[in-house]
């Protein structure tokens, strides 16, 4: 089987506050109902549609993961440089996220951090040298 397209749908608590910090870290705003806002992400224009999360768990059929808890999943967003990494952990810090691990080497060649938004989803931003 072919896919022809793969996207993200995750719980949030407050649309207007998902929609102002992604917007605020540069994402590219697909537009909004009252039950989503979307946006695309990279090169590749990964969506992740962010849903008011009584409208995603009634379609789901089943519980939501606690975030405050656990994780669903990592989303990894690639930088070009080490100056682009420590830029992202400014603009994060800025847009209202939460540093979970400040800028830092990891391995030879491997530098970046973790954050979350304010639902408390995960992203790391992340440099491999030689891979860009």
């Amino acid at each position: 089987m072919k896919t022809k397209k793969i996207w993200a749908n995750l719980a949030v608590s407050d649309l207007k506050r998902t929609t102002k910090f992604y917007t605020e870290l540069g994402f590219k705003y697909n537009g909004a109902s009252d039950d989503l806002t979307s946006f695309s992400i990279g090169e590749d224009e990964f969506v992740i549609n962010f849903f008011i999360s009584d409208k995603l768990k009634a379609a789901l059929k089943g519980e939501l993961a606690n975030m405050q808890h656990g994780n669903e999943v990592l989303f990894t967003l690639g930088a070009q440089s080490k100056a682009e990494v420590d830029q992202w952990e400014k603009e994060v810090r800025g847009a209202g996220g939460k540093i979970i691990s400040t800028p830092a080497e990891f391995g030879e060649g491997y530098y970046g951090f973790d954050f979350s938004d304010p639902d408390g989803h995960r992203f790391n931003v992340f440099y491999m040298d030689g891979f860009n």
